[in-house]
Order: C-alpha cells, then structure tokens, then sequence
C-alpha cells in the first residue's frame, strides 16, 4: 500500500494498483477515514437491565442452580409466572459467560499430511509391519519390510514371530549399515504403530542421522508404497493360506523379494525392475529398448499405425502427498518423467549388484534368494 501512494503521486491510482496486482477498492477503502461503528439501538421488545437482573437471579438461585433453562422455563409457567422465553434465558447465561460443554470433550490434535520428494535412491525409504496366518487359529507372523520409494527396491525384511521395537530397531540399523547411510541422507516414513513411534526406533533414528516422519492417524493413504507392495506379496499366486513354521515363511521371503527385487516389472518404474532402477541401470535399459524398437520399426514401419514406438519414460521424481495445486508455475506433480534418450551409462554390471547383502532375516544373516518367474 505505501508503494502505491508513493507510486500514485506520478502515475495515478489505477495504473499503479495494475502494476502490483493490487485491486483498487482496497486502496479507496484504506484511504477513507475510519468510522466508529454507529450504535446498534435497543429493540423495543427487549428486556429493560431490571429484568434481565431479574431472570438471572431466578437461573442462579439455589432452586434452578443445577436446571436447564427450558426446565426452569416450565417450572415457572406451572406456578404461573413467565419471565421469558427459554432462547432468551439461553441468551442472557451466554453474555454472562455462563455457557459451556460440562462434558470432558477430546480435543484432537491437528495432524499435517507429510510431503516427502525422492529423486534418487536410498533419500526415502518406507516401512511397514503386516501380519501372516500362522499354522494354527489366532497364531500369526510378523513381517517387517523396508522399502524404498523411489526404485520400490526392498532394502531389507524380516519375519519374526512377534512385532517389538527391538527387532524394529535391529532391522532399521542393519539395513542402514548395508546400504552405507550417511548422517542426514535418509528421510524413513512409517504410520503410526508401536514399533514406528517406540522409543528405542527413536533415539537409533537420531543416532544414525535419519529423519523419520509418520502417517496421520487413520490415513492409510499417507504410506502408499509399503501399502501396495503388501498387495503383490498377499496376491501372488503362490502365496499360501497359512505358514506352517517360521522357516517356512522366511523360505518363501527368500523366493518372493528375489523374485520381486530382480523380475518384477513395476508399471510406476516404466515396467523396469526395481533392481535396474537402484542400483542406477535404468537409463541403460531404456537405451536398449529403444534400439529394439527402433530395429524393428525399419523392418516393417507399418505396423507401427502412430509412428515411431518410445519405452515408457523414467521416473525422476517421487512424492508421498504432493503439495496441493496452486497455480500453473507452482505446480508440483506426483510423478515427473524424463523424454530425453541421449544418456548413455555405463553397461550393467551384475557382479557388482549389492542386493543380496540388503536381505536380512530374524539373524541379520544374509540371504542368497532364487528368482520365482512364476509369480505374477
């Protein structure tokens, strides 16, 4: 506002308040000069200070001390007195400052959804504890699973029979260990369990430099990739009903991550594996893909009925609650994707894949996995 009065002097008002997007009826109201409001008049049918004294007197008397104002309201038209009506008495209690809830009412906190961005491995992982049918009626195991959002690579997973902070915590620490994380590298997302909001996970995530957010209460949507990748692992087709032993539930972890980690080809990843997307083969890949397309689009170009075929884009960017639109240059979407094929890494190597060390059971012994084809 001082601008525009500064500004005004030379340019005029109206090209001013265009010049910063300032709308002129703002600067034409603080310009005139403030009124006391005008006093609000009595209506004729209100009650005189004697009354209002009077009804009061009546609603804090010992008598009505612990009545409703339509209870009192009744009481005194049975004995045939009418003070006024039980709004008013309502009314007159509230200037008072005499109403409120008795009740004890729960007064919830307000609970931020967190925005977390991943634009390169091992930045945010995500981790969850699911149950598993044990052998009997109401006997369960407990699978802890690590995973990171931006290559949906499962960096470590455990089966234990019970779901405690102090495997939580063992877990988090062996898995930082293996991947090599660095003090202020690492944002890890849980909901809001026992095991993620215990004490002991607390103090090992201050230790190790990590930051560590949490779901809202109730919001299931707030952990979605750790959600999701509990959805392949209970749908696929060799799942079983129930896991006779703990053994045979960490068998079938083996096998599963194995196959998850290396085979499966994840339709957020540009159907590539989470593997070839962590340990940073993607571009490669993509290369390969385009040079079969490529190949076969000069061997018959009419098939190809829209042109030239692309592999799907790569991710570069991956969000847990993006920031809510707010305008075009503000923008902030949930999946940003790269079009650009002129990168060339260097080829895969498969001797120097670290994965197998990122397995880890209820020993913090490490796991050389098969690959399940089978599993869709």
């Amino acid at each position: 506002m001082q601008a525009i009065e500064t500004t005004s002097l030379t340019m005029g008002t109206a090209a001013a308040c265009d010049a910063l997007g300032v709308a002129r009826a703002s600067v034409y109201r603080r310009r005139q000069p403030a009124r006391p409001p005008a006093p609000r008049p009595t209506p004729p049918r209100a009650l005189d200070p004697i009354e209002r004294q009077t009804v009061l007197e009546t609603l804090h008397g010992e008598r009505f001390l612990d009545a409703a104002p339509a209870q009192v309201h009744a009481t005194l038209l049975d004995e045939g007195t009418y003070l006024c009506s039980p709004r008013t008495m309502y009314r007159l209690l509230d200037t008072a400052g005499e109403i409120k809830e008795r009740r004890d009412q729960v007064r919830r906190p307000h609970y931020a959804a967190p925005e977390l961005l991943a634009t390169r491995p091992n930045e945010v992982w995500s981790w969850d504890i699911t149950k598993l049918l044990g052998p009997a009626k109401w006997t369960y195991f407990y699978l802890y699973v690590i995973l990171d959002i931006f290559s949906r690579y499962v960096v470590g997973w455990m089966l234990a029979p019970r779901e405690t902070a102090a495997l939580a915590e063992r877990l988090i620490a062996e898995t930082c260990t293996k991947h090599a994380i660095q003090p202020g590298q690492l944002t890890i997302h849980a909901d809001r369990g026992g095991a993620m909001r215990s004490k002991p996970v607390a103090l090992l995530l201050a230790d190790l430099g990590v930051t560590k957010t949490h779901s809202r209460p109730h919001v299931s949507n707030d952990n979605p990739f750790s959600e999701a990748q509990f959805r392949t692992l209970k749908y696929c087709p060799q799942f079983p009903e129930r896991f006779g032993s703990l053994e045979d539930g960490r068998a079938f972890g083996q096998v599963f991550f194995g196959w998850y980690n290396h085979e499966h080809r994840h339709s957020g990843l540009g159907f590539l594996t989470p593997a070839v997307v962590h340990f940073g083969h993607a571009a490669t890949v993509r290369a390969q893909r385009q040079q079969v397309l490529a190949t076969a689009y000069a061997a018959h170009p009419e098939r190809f009925l829209k042109g030239r075929s692309q592999p799907a884009d790569l991710p570069t960017a991956v969000w847990i609650n993006p920031p809510v639109k707010k305008s075009t240059r503000q923008d902030a979407p949930g999946m940003t994707i790269v079009t650009s094929v002129d990168l060339q890494p260097p080829p895969i190597s498969r001797s120097s894949d670290p994965s197998i060390a990122a397995m880890i059971d209820l020993d913090a012994t490490l796991i050389s996995s098969p690959l399940v084809s089978q599993c869709h």
